[in-house]
Order: structure tokens, then C-alpha cells, then sequence
């Protein structure tokens, strides 16, 4: 193996000497399923036998796992990346940068030209070719023979003791919006057993919440031949893993047409499925819908609402607002406003619509002008967020377990922060803990007794109990 500048050293099998480890630094932009990829190449990477360096400068090659969902999440990729290469360049000698994700599958050749500070440039469908793609910029050897599966290491993505894990890849919706179908390709699910694998592994490596996710997660098990199996039959088997740990499990969007009679008893009656729903609208009104190339309209969306709140009593929703598509009226607009401020949702993402090359909106006729757009985004976020401010005020008084994620420095010491069943890791918020003694992972039972906007103080209650399921989830 080459000699690369900042390598660390390991002895030889035969105790001859040392022989020289390469050592890999990831950046990795955009959503949770990004990170999932991220750990699962780290961990083709460190099977082969190489390092993780903890910054730019430490490193003898640097990884990118860029998002291109939105042309906002591209310029931040380009973005990033050459300031990647302004750094790395810095240094000694210059080190290479190798491209991975949504960026090289969208946009392909292209990006050669386009970027050649990038030594490789990796597709989503290639990431499990990593270790060739990284050795090769080095010119090294891997010093041992990556497995071609991951050998039972655990995926961590959150710090703490949560993490996300991926059911399925890509999407056969093919929104009028939308470019993943042709980044990530059709819908792909992951097959059940490598999913409960997963989880007990991450059960018994001290994780606690499992957040799976996918583009399309209700409609697991569809494209599996011969098989009648669904995410609700899914959920049960990932419920046996996690019920020894008296484990969480939280599942991220659901479509509206994904909610079936048995999906909903399953998170009703399963104690470990979090009774916490994600359901991205999009929008309500059925001309706009039928555009998006969506199905739906206002009355159906608002009795789907209407029937999980009497099926599954004290449920979280949390949804999606788009703004702005194409042809989009000032009425329609009004409408979708007026829907989000009737259902109250408890969480609401709002986007405004971006004109995604290749995409069917792309090219529709009455494109809303840019400060329509805006004006029309800013009050849906307007409410959004008094709606949310309100439904987190609504668990002040509550007794529940939070996971802690991290401790932060404050004025007045350290400070416990963690999450509740009823907040997603990373986007809903947070439980603040004035007091107590905990480490990260540990689950502490807390009295929440004031919030502030997204955020709640919780009290650490003497008696905690470790590892119990969420006392007031059902």
C-alpha cells in the first residue's frame, strides 16, 4: 500500500513491521436516507480495512454524499464541494474528492466537466463499489476483502439511541414535481429479513428507537413476487425485535393511499409502533393533486384525518404543504391554507414548489411568479408554525420517557437534550432537561413543565424507570 500523507499505521499479520492505513473523511448532505447510505459505504470502508479521519485535514481522501432532490440541495452540493476541495487543497497535497449519491445519478457525465476538482463521482446504484472507487484515487490495496454485506456491523445514524433504518429504494409515483424516480430509480423493498437483522443488531449494540424510512414506505412488500406481505405484517416482525428493549419504533412517510385497515390496527395495536404518523399532502385541492400527478381531494384527505384520530386516540400527525406549483390559484392557495389550519397538525413542512429540471412540471404552462410563490410559502410556514407552537404547548403537564441525544453547555452548566414519542429525531423539536444525571442514550422519565416554541423543559421524575416503553403513548 502507497504511503499517503496523514495515514496511521497498523502491524503486519505476520508482525514484520507496520504497514500504512488510508484514512476516509464523509460529508453527507441532504435527508435521513442519505445518511443511511453514508453508514452503510463507512462501513464497507472500515471492513476493508481503512480509517475515518475526523476532519479535512486529517484525511487522505474526502467523501461527499450529496442530495439533489431540489436545486437548492444541488447548488449546496457544488457548494460544498468546492469548498471540500479549497480545504483539502490546503493541506501538504492536494487530496481527492470522490462524489457520491443523488448528485452523479442525476446528473452523470455531465459533472466531470462541470467539476474536476472530483477525482470519481459515484451513483446511488454504485455505492456498494466503494472501496474499489476509493482505493482506486489512492492507488492503494484494501488491506483486507470487504465483505459484500455488513458483516453485522451496526448502522448508527443519530448519535444517541436512535437510528434510522432504510425499508426500501426509490419510487414508482413519479410526481409531476418530483426528480427521484430518476435519481434513485423504481421501487425496490428491502427484503424483511435483512431489516430485522438490522434492527435487533442495533437493539443489542444499545439503540432503543428505530426510525425506518423510505420514499414510499406504505407500499413495502408490493413489488415482492409471490409474497402478501405488507409494512403492517413488517411492523409486527420488527416489533418482536425491538419488544426485549422495550424499543420505539417510528415509521417516516406514509402516503395517503398507504393508510389501510390493517396498517392502522397494527399502529394501534402494536405497544413498540409509535403512534406517530407522517403523511405528506402535498396540497388539497383535487385539480391541483391531479397536476401533481396525485390522487385525492380535500373531502378524502380530511375523512383519512377524520378516521386515524378516531382509530388511534391522541395520534401525532405530522404532513407536508407544496406551494406555488404550477397553475396553482390564489384560491387554491387559500384553500390549502385554510385545510392545514382546520386538520391542525400537530407538524407541517412547507416547500415552495422548485421548477426541477426533468421533471413533468417542469415544463407546465402558468408557472407562479417567484414572489407569489414566496408570499404564498411564508403564510402556510406562518401557520405552520403557530399550529406546531401550539400542539407542543399541549404536552406541558405530561409525565414521558425521553431519549437523551446529546448534553449541551449552557450559562447554567450542562443541560440534558433529548426527544418524546411524539417529536421525529432531528425535525420536530426537542426536550430540554434542566437537571439530572444521564448519558447520551439513556432513556430519563421526565414531568414537562413549560415549552417554547418547537421546544419543552423537562423535569427528570425521581423514580425513572430505564429502558420502559413511553408511559402516556397509549
Amino acid at each position: 500500500m502507497a504511503n499517503p500523507s496523514n495515514t496511521s499505521t497498523t502491524a503486519s499479520a505476520d508482525g514484520l513491521g507496520a504497514s500504512p492505513v488510508a484514512r476516509f473523511y464523509f460529508v453527507t448532505l441532504g435527508c435521513a436516507k442519505n445518511e443511511v447510505d453514508t453508514d452503510r459505504m463507512r462501513s464497507l470502508l472500515l471492513d476493508a480495512g481503512l480509517d475515518e479521519a475526523d476532519d479535512v485535514a486529517s484525511c487522505d481522501v474526502a467523501l461527499i454524499n450529496t442530495c439533489s432532490f431540489l436545486a437548492s440541495a444541488t447548488e449546496e452540493g457544488v457548494e460544498t464541494t468546492l469548498a471540500l476541495a479549497e480545504e483539502a487543497s490546503s493541506g501538504v497535497r492536494k487530496k481527492p474528492i470522490v462524489m457520491c449519491g443523488c448528485m452523479p445519478s442525476r446528473y452523470g457525465d455531465e459533472l466531470a466537466e462541470e467539476l474536476p476538482e472530483v477525482a470519481a463521482f459515484v451513483r446511488s446504484d454504485e455505492e456498494d463499489g466503494i472501496v474499489d472507487v476509493v482505493c482506486g484515487v489512492l492507488g492503494v490495496e484494501p488491506s483486507r476483502d470487504a465483505a459484500p454485506v455488513l458483516a453485522g456491523r451496526t448502522l448508527r445514524t443519530i448519535d444517541g439511541a436512535s437510528a434510522y433504518v432504510k425499508i426500501s429504494e426509490g419510487c414508482d409515483r413519479f410526481c409531476a414535481f418530483c426528480a427521484i424516480p430518476y435519481i434513485r430509480g423504481r421501487y425496490v423493498s428491502r427484503p424483511a429479513e435483512e431489516v430485522v437483522s438490522e434492527v435487533a443488531a442495533l437493539m443489542e449494540g444499545g439503540v432503543r428507537e428505530v426510525v425506518l424510512i423510505g420514499q414510499d414506505t406504505g407500499i413495502w412488500g408490493s413489488d415482492l413476487a409471490g409474497d402478501e406481505k405488507t409494512l403492517a405484517w413488517l411492523l409486527r416482525r420488527v416489533a418482536e425485535a425491538v419488544r426485549p428493549y422495550g424499543g420505539w419504533i417510528r415509521v417516516l412517510y406514509l402516503q395517503p393511499e398507504g393508510m389501510t385497515d390493517e396498517l392502522i390496527a397494527t399502529i394501534r395495536d402494536t405497544p413498540e409502533v409509535l403512534p406517530y404518523i407522517d403523511i405528506p399532502i402535498q396540497h388539497c385541492d383535487e385539480r391541483v393533486l391531479a397536476s401533481m400527478g396525485r390522487t385525492g381531494s380535500r373531502e378524502q384527505l380530511r375523512e383519512l384525518f377524520a378516521r386515524l384520530r378516531e382509530e388511534i386516540p391522541g395520534m401525532v400527525l405530522r404532513t407536508t404543504g407544496m406551494c406555488g406549483f404550477p397553475g396553482e390559484t390564489e384560491e387554491e392557495a387559500d384553500e390549502l391554507l385554510d385545510f392545514v389550519q382546520e386538520e391542525e397538525f400537530d407538524y407541517t413542512s412547507v416547500f415552495a414548489y422548485s421548477r426541477e429540471e426533468g421533471t413533468a412540471a417542469a415544463d407546465l404552462p402558468d408557472q407562479v411568479d417567484e414572489d407569489v410563490k414566496l408570499e404564498r410559502t411564508q403564510r402556510l410556514q406562518d401557520l405552520a408554525e403557530e399550529l406546531g407552537f401550539a400542539s407542543t404547548a399541549k404536552h406541558v403537564g405530561e409525565r414521558v420517557d425521553v431519549i437523551v441525544d446529546g448534553v449541551e453547555e449552557t450559562e447554567d452548566g450542562a443541560e440534558l437534550v433529548g426527544h418524546a414519542w411524539f417529536q421525529a429525531p432531528d425535525c420536530d423539536g426537542a426536550v430540554h432537561i434542566e437537571s439530572g444525571e444521564a448519558a447520551v442514550g439513556d432513556i430519563v422519565t421526565c414531568d414537562l413543565v413549560d415549552s417554547f416554541c418547537y421546544e419543552l423543559i423537562g423535569v427528570p421524575v425521581a423514580d425513572a424507570t430505564d429502558g420502559e416503553a413511553p408511559s402516556d403513548v397509549r
